[in-house]
C-alpha cells in the first residue's frame, strides 16, 4: 500500500488537519454511544506527542449545505473532551481567527463541514479553505472515505498527507482479509435484499471459496431455484440476477452456502410460535425468518477449513427471538476459531456489528470495522476516493 502513516511525517509544531468521524448518536443534545469517538483517541494523541496541533473536520447527520443548529458538532464537545481528558476548543464560523490562537497542547474541532454546500460537492474553493487552516492533512475516518467530499478528497491533495491510526488499522485488516487473504477464504453475506448488494455478491463469488447467503437475500435465491418461499421477503424480480449469480460461482468454482432448512412462522414477534422445515417445503402461509440448524452446522463444517472470514449482515431475522438463533450460532463459532488462532475474522456494517454484538462474539473477532458504507463498497472491488487520494 502506498499510502503514509502518521510515523512517517514531521508533526512537530505543525497544525494538523484530522478528518474523523464522530456522526455519534445523539438524543436530547447528549451523545449516547461513544465508540466512533474512542476510536480516534489514539490518532489525536499521537498527533500530540509528536509535537502537532490536532484540528478536527468532520460532518454530522445531513444538512444538505445549510447551517441546521441541531445538526451542530458542538453538542458532541463534552463526549469528545471527556475521551480526551482535556478541554476541546469547538470553533465555529470564521475558522481561521480562532486556528490561529491555537497553541501545542490544544484540540480543536470545527463546525460541521456538511454547513457548507461546497462540501458534499468536493468543491475545490472549500478545499483550499480547510487547507490553508493546516500544515498536514491527517485522514482518519474510512467511514468516510467512500465520499469525494472535500474534506475527504479534494483536500489531501492541497497538503503532505497520510492515514490516520484508525485509517491505517481499517486498511491494514481489510488487506488482510480481501486483498491478501490466508486461504481457504470465505465470506458471509445476509441482510434483506439481493438489489443492495449485487456489486458485492458478483465481487465475492470471484474471490473467495465458500460464500454464505443468508437473511431475506437467501430467500430471493431460494426462489430463483424453483423452492416456494411462502410469505417470506423475497425479491421476486431479481431471480435471474440470482441465478447468474449461481452460475458465475458454479463457473469460477466458488461454493455457495444456501440454506438446506429454515426456520418458518406465521408471524413476525418475539416468541412467535416456529417450526423448521426444508428449504424447498415452506407452507404457503408462512415464513422463512432464520437459517436451519443443519444449514449452522454445514456453514460449521466449512467454517472449520478456513483460514480467513469476512461477514457481512446477519442469517436470519437477528433482532427477535428465536430467530437471531442461526447467526448468533455461525457468530460464536467464529469467534472460538479467532480465538483458537485458527481463523482470521473481519467484519463491518451496521446490521453486522449489532449482530455480533448480540451474540456476545464481537470482541473475539479479528476486527470489526467501523464503517458501514465505505465498508460495503470495498467488499464490492470499488475504489474509496479517500484512500485512493492518500496516494493507497
Amino acid at each position: 500500500m502506498g499510502w503514509k502513516t502518521l510515523d512517517d511525517m514531521d508533526l512537530d509544531g505543525k497544525r494538523v488537519l484530522v478528518r474523523v468521524d464522530v456522526n455519534v448518536p445523539v438524543e436530547d443534545g447528549r451523545v449516547t454511544d461513544t465508540t466512533r469517538i474512542d476510536r480516534i483517541v489514539p490518532t489525536i494523541k499521537d498527533i500530540q506527542s509528536a509535537g502537532g496541533i490536532p484540528i478536527l473536520l468532520a460532518h454530522f447527520d445531513r444538512p444538505k449545505g445549510k447551517v441546521v443548529p441541531e445538526m451542530s458538532l458542538g453538542q458532541i464537545v463534552p463526549a469528545l473532551s471527556q475521551a480526551l481528558g482535556q478541554d476541546v476548543t469547538f470553533i465555529d464560523g470564521d475558522y481561521g481567527d480562532r486556528v490561529g490562537k491555537l497553541a501545542p497542547g490544544d484540540v480543536a474541532l470545527l463546525e460541521n463541514t456538511r454547513f457548507n454546500p461546497g462540501e458534499e460537492k468536493n468543491d475545490a474553493g472549500f478545499a483550499k479553505r480547510l487547507a490553508s487552516l493546516g500544515d498536514i492533512y491527517v485522514n482518519d475516518a474510512f467511514s468516510a472515505a467512500h465520499r469525494a467530499h472535500s474534506s475527504t478528497e479534494a483536500i489531501a491533495h492541497l497538503l503532505p498527507a497520510c492515514a490516520g491510526r484508525l485509517m491505517a488499522e481499517e486498511l491494514h485488516a481489510l488487506e488482510r482479509a480481501l486483498g491478501n487473504p490466508a486461504r481457504p477464504l470465505m465470506a458471509v453475506v445476509g441482510g434483506a435484499k439481493v438489489s443492495t448488494k449485487i456489486d458485492l455478491l458478483a465481487n465475492l463469488v470471484r474471490k473467495v471459496n465458500h460464500l454464505v447467503i443468508g437473511g431475506g437475500m437467501a430467500n430471493t435465491f431460494l426462489a430463483a431455484l424453483g423452492h416456494d418461499v411462502g410469505k417470506s421477503l423475497a425479491e421476486h424480480d431479481m431471480t435471474d440476477t440470482a441465478r447468474d449469480i449461481l452460475a458465475k460461482a458454479d463457473e469460477v468454482g466458488c461454493e455457495i452456502l444456501l440454506p438446506h432448512d429454515v426456520v418458518v412462522a406465521r408471524e413476525f414477534k418475539a416468541g412467535a410460535a416456529s417450526e423448521v422445515v426444508p428449504a424447498d417445503a415452506c407452507p404457503a402461509d408462512a415464513m422463512i425468518l432464520d437459517t436451519g440448524p443443519d444449514s449452522v452446522e454445514r456453514i460449521g463444517k466449512a467454517m472449520s477449513n478456513c483460514k480467513t472470514l469476512i461477514w457481512n449482515g446477519p442469517l436470519g431475522a437477528f433482532e427477535i427471538a428465536p430467530f437471531d438463533t442461526a447467526t448468533n450460532q455461525a457468530a460464536r463459532m467464529a469467534a472460538d476459531r479467532t480465538k483458537a488462532g485458527k481463523l482470521v475474522s473481519v467484519a463491518g456494517g451496521g446490521d453486522t456489528v449489532a449482530a455480533l454484538n448480540k451474540a456476545e462474539a464481537a470482541d473475539d473477532f479479528t476486527y470489526i470495522s467501523s464503517a458501514g458504507g465505505a465498508f460495503l463498497e470495498w467488499m464490492e472491488g470499488k475504489t474509496l476516493p479517500g484512500v485512493a487520494a492518500l496516494g493507497g
